[in-house]
């Protein structure tokens, strides 16, 4: 930094909110700084913020934004202001971003963007009939399609709301598996019955469940259906084949609305070119009325070391070279190799 550069003070007239902002400790203050590489030090009501010009101007408009949210009673929380200088950074407006409410959950719970990217998301979801979350675990994808699908009922913009993903974990076979159909294919749904009761009363998603409002249902229960009037959302797209994905995509009736989330990353398929979620990735990019919405690590809303693992996971895929499958007569021949049996 250079010595003639001028520190920018900011002075702040309602002290409740002002500490609100400062944090315990002045901790939230520490945490901006950190993210921009700017010094930020308070007296009295008084902020003075010392750094290179375009980080100091960044930071004093994120803070003042934020003292604004905290005046009106918005909580902010430590999480909040990393991503609160981020969101500024890139354009956005934090009032716009956090103050979106999707659906105010059981208990009186606000649901939110928390990121631009999350309000992106958002934002794109409500603008096209079909949409696609693309991108690393805990970047919200499902939760915040979720949030939407239910306020949509709310509302009564749809009748309906369709779950499904497909029965493909870790290699496992449904057939292998204990139990009926319905006890094989729940423990793959069980994410979407999580997200599903963090959202409305476990009493009233049963009721909605009995009455066919709400249905949670494997992929391949999906075909040969037209759904109407609905809100459908196809989570853990990656482990679809390009058939199956094809077929989830032309069910889509009048008054339907679709978002399909997943981690190209992650796919559970032996063949991971099959993947329908990159193909259709690949082929719909720029179709009319497709949406097509990318996370990164950086987007995570876990805890942070969550965002450095992913990082470090995508570095090493970068440095290994892709296996390329073997197959044998046209079947693919597992990385085991052939068993020629006893």
């Amino acid at each position: 930094m250079s010595e003639s550069t001028q520190p920018i003070q900011l002075t702040f007239d309602d002290p409740d909110a002002f500490q609100r902002l400062c944090g315990a400790n002045d901790e939230h203050l520490r945490i901006a700084g950190r993210r921009a590489r700017v010094e930020v030090q308070a007296r009295g009501n008084t902020l003075t913020l010392r750094g290179e010009p375009h980080d100091a101007e960044l930071v004093a408009d994120t803070l003042t934004q934020l003292y604004e949210l905290v005046r009106d009673g918005h909580p902010v929380y430590p999480p909040d202001i990393r991503r609160s200088v981020d969101i500024v950074a890139g354009g956005g407006r934090l009032a716009e971003v956090f103050l979106d409410t999707v659906l105010v959950a059981s208990g009186k719970r606000r649901i939110a963007p928390k990121n631009l990217a999350q309000k992106h998301y958002i934002d794109a979801i409500r603008r096209h009939d079909l949409s696609f979350g693309i991108g690393p675990a805990g970047t919200g994808k499902t939760y915040l399609a979720m949030a939407l699908a239910v306020s949509g009922l709310v509302a009564g913009d749809v009748k309906r709301i369709v779950l499904t993903r497909p029965a493909v974990e870790a290699g496992e076979r449904l057939g292998f598996l204990p139990g009926d159909m319905a006890e094989k294919v729940n423990p793959y749904l069980r994410p979407l019955y999580d997200a599903l009761y963090d959202m409305l009363d476990l009493r009233r998603v049963q009721d909605l469940m009995t009455d066919g409002v709400i249905e949670v249902a494997p992929l391949a229960f999906m075909r040969g259906r037209t759904l109407n009037d609905c809100f459908v959302i196809l989570d853990e797209a990656q482990n679809a084949t390009r058939e199956q994905m094809r077929m989830f995509l032309t069910r889509l009736g009048f008054g339907a609305r679709a978002v399909v989330t997943g981690d190209v990353t992650q796919t559970d398929l032996p063949d991971r070119e099959r993947s329908g979620l990159e193909h259709a990735r690949r082929i719909l990019d720029g179709v009319e009325g497709i949406a097509m919405c990318e996370f990164t690590a950086e987007d995570v809303v876990r805890h942070p070391l969550v965002a450095r693992i992913i990082r470090a996971y995508e570095q090493d895929d970068a440095r290994a070279p892709r296996p390329i499958p073997l197959r044998v007569g046209g079947e693919l021949v597992p990385e085991g190799g052939v068993d020629g049996g006893a």
